[in-house]
């Protein structure tokens, strides 16, 4: 269990690397009061980790998936892309790693998929979405819309 989790801080280490590297390339925004959004999706370690994404971000869509899971892998270029190419923060909860944060979050079938919009739980849905679907609800909620 360990050896999974030092690879999993490894992976946060690797993204916090090329989030300072894309904000020293693009004249170094760190004085925004806005969090950059991660251009992939974030592998959520716990309650306390979701938190501290969802404070920092404005709008963050989770997804409790499975890897055993068909719709979810069906969802997972879906997800991929809105990570990039959205203005959300895209956070990902491995409901069979996490089995007391899905149960908090409510995620009773996977995929589930949650939106979070100024801190707050606004949206849920269950089930694989289209790209298209899933851009609508966040830009329903998205502040610079």
């Amino acid at each position: 269990m360990s050896d999974s989790l030092e690879e999993e801080r490894e992976q946060i280490r690797e993204q916090k690397k090329r989030e300072l590297q894309h904000r020293l390339e693009n004249g170094g925004e760190m004085g925004e009061d806005a969090a950059v959004t991660p251009s992939e999706p974030i592998a959520i370690e716990g309650q306390d980790h979701l938190e501290a994404v969802v404070d920092e971000h404005d709008v963050v869509l989770v997804d409790c998936y499975a890897d055993w899971c068909g719709p979810c892998q069906m969802l997972e270029p879906a997800i991929e892309a809105l990570a990039e190419e959205s203005d959300a923060a895209v956070a990902k909860v491995d409901v069979d790693r996490h089995q007391r944060l899905a149960q908090q979050l409510g995620a009773q079938g996977v995929p589930t998929l949650i939106l979070y919009a100024g801190g707050e739980p606004v949206e849920r849905t269950v089930g694989a979405q289209s790209k298209g679907q899933l851009e609508k609800l966040i830009d329903r909620h998205s502040t610079s819309a």
